[in-house]
Parts: C-alpha cells; structure tokens; sequence
C-alpha cells in the first residue's frame, strides 16, 4: 500500500505540473491508496464447512485532478483522473482528461480556500490495523464464529429442544458474514492549499447472520471500531443469541402501533431518509421535506441530531474532508429545531448565491453561513474508502443521535406499555419523492411484541412492513435510549452512533405469507 509520504510527494509534483499550463487558472490535486482486508465466516453444523474462509483483499490508488482552464468561452472546469500511476505520465494523463471533460458551470464559484481554523485529528488510525497480516485476519474471524457458536452450545432453550450435543448440531445452526478491516490514506494539494495535506485512517468491522434452520429462526449482529485491541466476538453473540431468541415467532396484523426502533432500523432511517434530507443539495434542488425550515421545528423537542466528523475514537472520523478542509460537528437538528445542514464547498457556495435561498433554506445572510459550513465534501466510495477517481459529493461522517431526557431500555419498554420493538429493517425506500418524506421498509429479524412493558415474543421475520412518513417517526418521539452504538448499513458512508427510539402511532401492514394461507 502507498505511504503518505508517496502520495504528498505525488500530489505535490502533480500540482507544480498543473500549474505550469498556461490556461490553467486554479486546480487541485487529490491521490488516495485504499486497502480493504476481508475474512468470510460460513459455519454450518450439519454441512461440511470451513467456519472461516480464506482472506481476500483488494488495493487501489492513483490520482485525481480537477482544474478551472481559462477559454475563448470562459472559465470551464473540468476532472480527470489516472489509476495505479502516481508518476508526472500519470499526472498528465488526469490533466488531459479534466482538460477534455471540462465545461462551463454558471454555478462553480472557486476551487476551496485555505481553511482559518487548524484541523483537530492528526495520527488517530492504528498501526496494527494498518499492518495486519493475513494469520490475525483469520484469528478476528474465528473470534466471531467461536462466540456465536459458545452462545448456541450454552443456550439453555436449545440444549432442551435437542436433547443431546448431537441432535443440537442437528438443529442446523449457520453464521454468515464477514470482518473487514478498511485502511485509506490520502494527500491533497491546490493552488489556494499548495502544501499537501495528508490524512490516514484505519477501521474495523464486523457483520453476522446466524440461525436455527430447524426452527425458522434468525438473527443479526455487528460491531464497529477502529482498533484492533478493542475488537472482541459481540458480532457473533449478538447475532447467536438474536437467532434462539426468534425461536417461534408470531404475526402481527396490520395496525397503528407503539414502535420501539432498535439501532439498525435508526440508522437505516437516517441513511436512507433523514440524512440525504439535510444536505445542502437537496436544499438546492428543493427535494427535502424540510425546504425552508431553517430555525423551525423539525421534530421532537426530545431529539437532537449532529454529524462530528473530528471526534476522537469513533469509526467515521477523519482529519480532513477530502477538500482539504477540517473535519468538525455539525449540527442538523438541535431540540427539535432545523440548525443546519451537511455541505461541501462547492454546494455552499452555489446555494449561498441562490436567488430562491430564503425560499429553499428558510433563511439568508449569516444565519445560512452558520447552517452551511464546508465539513463534509467527501469522495467515499459506496461504503468503503476515500476515491481518487470522483470530485467531492457531501456525506456525513459520524451522526449521532442524542435525547433530552435518555432512559433506559427497560424504562423504555416500560413506558410503551403494548407494542413493537423493531430490531432490523431492510429495503427502506423513499415513495413519492424525497421531499415527500414517506417511506417504506420490511422487518426481516431481531424483532418482538411488547405487552405489559416487557419483551413477550419474536416478531416472524419478513411478515411486516412499515409503510409511514418520516415525520411520524421525528415528531412522534415517547423516548430515547441512553446507551447508543456505532452502526453500519449496507453501503453506508456514515457511522450512526443510535439508540433505541419508541415512536407512537407507526403504520404497519401484515404481509401476507402464501404457504401459510395455503395451510
């Protein structure tokens, strides 16, 4: 993998060559190397298996230029970019493709200016996450099936429906998924920031899916990190433990109802809906349930929500955005008020000098310079690493939701009373437009009736669907959590650092189960 210093060396060369062309007025230098370690787990007890399968891994850098050329038609702007080659042949391939690709762009201001503040992370990734050797790749997998597989022989309710160790691998116990270590560096330089600029990062993840074939029966689980000494086999006992809780599940009949929504269906809701909805593109493009509702009441008066991009130990951090700007918080949703938005540079710019900006911010002059603040122009590749060969978009970093009055989850049940506790959601769509705000998703697992303030019974996975309005789930706040966890969807860029959130008066529908009604 290529240091920093091979990078910063690169990028440096690469913006002294940039510059030297005569039509070129401002540019900017971006290389990245990204590596990602992967170890699968595949634990079958009744099928011959490997428990964890062999490591694989993938690596990927090179150089990415974008450039503002001076022309008969005037300025144009334009990206190009050149893997696997951080040589003046490779910076000059980029150049000529930004110089092909370049057009004019009523709305481009300026390439970022120097920032005023200094950045707040430097040296925060791990080194042994970024010199892992393939041995203690596998070791960390092993470490995840050894714990769902502890769980599974310690059960109480298993060992009692098998009777024997034998008939319990009978049962057909599986664990899927996998655990991936993502290690990214990058180094940027322009003509406003001519001295590169590097930052490294290193993560740690883990996913699994277990289950009790016999038994219809499954559960999920996952952790988050970013070092190495920290990670230990929650994935697994989490996921084991959620499966023989699913044990006979039950159906639940279209209704309104009390939802508790575990972590993962909040932050799906998030990645999915709330997040997309406060960024300054969407503002621009008027596609947010939320246009003009800056400074107004948004949500709950219990609900807080911010993005921190610089805040130490958690996974989503990094030292700069991919502009070369500092990291930071920003807050989105302050007691229930709409404060601000996620933005880059060239998304600021554009919407502060919209005409239509109070209509579509709900607010003008140094009220929307405080909402748009440039900390999150990022280059995130679908889940995964920091992409030489894409501008910046806006993604958020580490969202953190945060209550006014947190309890705890057995206080929070207790207050329910008689509901849902909905543990995982997937295909969560926006319908009708994102600005209307509705939304739909289905309940695959780690899911529970709520009676008389206690859990009472699983939820029979993908036999319910929420069909409601991301409002619903805003306004309708009955409590929040205290303890939150760092949590991933599926090809998320951020990290959601959830609690649990009861919510009064969801809209759920029965899906209807065709072997089922044939019986």
């Amino acid at each position: 993998m290529k240091t920093v210093g091979e990078l910063a060396q690169a990028a440096e060369a690469a913006l002294a060559l940039v510059k030297s062309q005569p039509d070129v007025q401002e540019a900017e230098v971006f290389t990245s190397a990204n590596s990602a370690l992967l170890t699968r787990l595949n634990y079958t007890s009744h099928i011959p298996c490997n428990g964890v399968e062999e490591p694989k891994s993938t690596e990927s850098y090179g150089i990415g230029i974008q450039a503002v050329f001076g022309s008969e038609r005037g300025r144009l702007i334009g990206f190009g970019s050149e893997p696997s080659d951080l040589t003046a042949a490779g910076a000059e391939r980029a150049l000529a493709k930004a110089r092909k690709a370049a057009v004019a762009d009523p709305e481009f201001v300026s390439l970022p200016a120097a920032a005023s503040a200094p950045r707040a992370l430097t040296d925060y990734h791990d080194p042994r996450l970024m010199e892992l050797d393939d041995a203690s790749l596998v070791d960390a997998g092993w470490r995840i099936t050894g714990g769902a597989l502890r769980t599974f022989i310690a059960s109480g309710r298993l060992a009692g429906l098998a009777g024997d160790d034998e008939a319990l691998r009978q049962l057909g116990l599986i664990l899927g998924g996998d655990v991936t270590i993502l290690r990214e560096r990058i180094a940027i330089a322009s003509t406003a920031m001519p001295r590169p600029q590097v930052d490294e990062t290193s993560l740690i993840t883990a996913f699994a899916t277990a289950m009790v074939e016999s038994r219809g029966a499954k559960g999920s689980g996952a952790s988050t990190g970013t070092r190495l000494d920290h990670f230990t086999d929650e994935a697994g006992v989490e996921a084991a433990q959620n499966a023989i809780g699913a044990i006979g599940g039950e159906r639940v009949p279209s209704g309104i109802y009390t939802v508790v929504f575990g972590r993962q269906p909040v932050a799906d809701l998030l990645n999915n809906i709330v997040i997309p909805s406060c960024t300054a593109g969407a503002f621009y493009s008027s596609s947010t349930p939320f246009l003009g509702k800056l400074g107004r009441a948004v949500a709950s008066p219990l609900l807080s929500l911010y993005d921190h991009g610089a805040m130490p130990g958690l996974m989503g951090s990094k030292g700069i955005t991919c502009e070369g700007l500092p990291t930071g918080r920003t807050d989105l949703i302050k007691q229930g008020v709409l404060v601000g938005c996620l933005s880059s540079w060239y998304e600021t710019q554009r919407l502060l000098r919209d005409p239509a900006l109070a209509e579509k911010l709900g607010a003008t002059g140094p009220a929307a310079q405080t909402a748009l603040v440039p900390r999150n122009g990022f280059r995130f590749g679908a889940g995964g690493g920091r992409q030489f060969d894409s501008p910046p978009g806006v993604a958020a970093s580490n969202v953190v939701i945060e209550g006014a009055e947190p309890v705890a989850l057995d206080e929070l049940l207790r207050r329910v009373g008689n509901g849902l506790y909905i543990g995982r959601i997937w295909y969560t769509y926006p319908i009708n437009g994102m600005r209307a705000g509705d939304f739909t998703c289905t309940v695959v697992g780690d899911s529970y009736i709520i009676r008389d303030g206690r859990i009472a019974a699983p939820i029979k996975a993908n036999a319910l669907r929420i069909n409601d309005t991301i409002a619903t789930f805003l306004n309708n706040v009955a409590g929040i959590t205290k303890d939150v966890k760092g949590t991933i969807v599926w090809a998320a860029d951020e990290v959601v650092y959830a609690p649990e959130i009861a919510v009064t008066s969801v809209h759920v529908d029965e899906i209807a189960g065709f072997m089922e009604d044939l019986d």
